[in-house]
């Protein structure tokens, strides 16, 4: 006897069936921590199976680490499009300060979420860990490339600190609901910092 009380699977091809997982795994890691969710919501989530979800990804580690790929490209994509958007002579500060916003606007969009390229959760798989390394030195990169060039240690501890400050600041910020009256002082902040820790723009 067919059973009619199933939710019809629909058919996609390879490549729209993994889009699919990934963008319900990224629902479910944004709304559950790491240790409580599961494949099966995941599979739920994206109309398939737990088999199909193995199918295309190793567990649930690799998942969220894919997961949170996504995330960090996203949000790299965010800043690039912010910058592309500036016109030729911007001064530098008001670069990092796009950068900065994109960063706010993540934040602001998942604020609790834990597949978050800004968000650093207990609990981690290791695998997402080096995704998070290979994502701090490309911010750090970013950071370095609108800076004037300089070789002073000072300067390479400036800008790889200023991150760390950034998702302290930012982490605060969501904590106390993404006030938005609370946005710019945070961004004046963020750039203080900066400038401080350079004791220049220039430098």
């Amino acid at each position: 006897m067919t059973r009619s009380d199933r939710t019809p699977r629909q058919r996609l091809d390879p490549a729209e069936r993994r889009e699919s997982i990934l963008a319900a795994a990224g629902h479910v890691f944004a709304t559950q921590p790491y240790e409580t969710a599961s494949i099966a919501a995941v599979a739920a989530a994206s109309s398939g199976s737990e088999a199909l979800v193995y199918k295309y990804f190793g567990g649930k580690a690799d998942l969220y680490a894919h997961a949170l790929r996504r995330a960090v490209d996203d949000l790299a994509e965010r800043r690039a499009a912010a910058l592309a958007a500036l016109p030729d002579g911007v001064p530098v500060r008001d670069r990092v300060r796009v950068i900065t916003l994109a960063h706010l606007d993540e934040v602001a969009g998942n604020p609790h979420g834990w597949a978050s390229p800004v968000r650093r959760p207990s609990g981690e798989p290791e695998a997402a860990e080096n995704v998070r390394n290979v994502a701090r030195r490309a911010d750090v990169e970013l950071l370095r490339g609108l800076l004037s060039p300089s070789a002073t240690v000072r300067h390479d501890y400036a800008l790889t600190a200023w991150w760390g400050y950034l998702d302290a600041a930012a982490h605060a910020w969501a904590e106390r609901g993404c006030p938005a009256d609370e946005r710019w002082p945070l961004v004046d902040a963020a750039l203080g910092a900066l400038e401080g820790a350079l004791g220049d723009w220039a430098a």
